[in-house]
């Protein structure tokens, strides 16, 4: 009789052999652990859906507190308080111009990751086949 410990695990290796050519040059450009924290804070601030709705915003250009606030559906002091976090990450900077602030996004990068975000999920649309008409 088979059990499921009989059968291997397709997110292990059946044949346990490591190599260490490989190993080796992948350990070599992995990123400092430091670099690879704030990467991790980075993807954590992107994994609030305000926070996102606000840099998809300002994906349209540089927007002040009000409008991304009317735009996202949030109160300005909500807003307000997750653009801080956005622009203490370098993720977005900002301009006064006398009593007003606009934001926008800090450079092409930011811009890039969440183009390839959105893409990747229209690209994956067949995964979640339950969403079809979900706004």
């Amino acid at each position: 009789m088979n059990t499921y410990s009989d059968v291997p695990s397709i997110d292990g290796c059946v044949v346990r052999k490591v190599d260490p050519d490989r190993v080796a040059d992948v350990r070599e450009r992995m990123p400092a652990p430091r670099d690879l924290s704030d990467v991790a804070d980075v993807f954590g601030l992107l994994s609030d859906a305000n926070r996102l709705r606000l840099l998809v915003a300002l994906l349209e250009g540089e927007m002040c507190v009000c409008d991304l606030a009317a735009v996202t559906g949030q109160s300005e002091s909500a807003a307000s308080h997750a653009l801080r976090l956005l622009r203490a990450h370098r993720v977005v900077t900002s301009r006064r111009a006398g009593r007003m602030v606009y934001y926008r996004l800090a450079d092409p990068h930011v811009r890039m990751l969440l183009d390839v975000a959105l893409v990747h999920i229209e690209h994956t649309e067949l995964l979640h086949p339950e969403r079809d008409g979900e706004g």
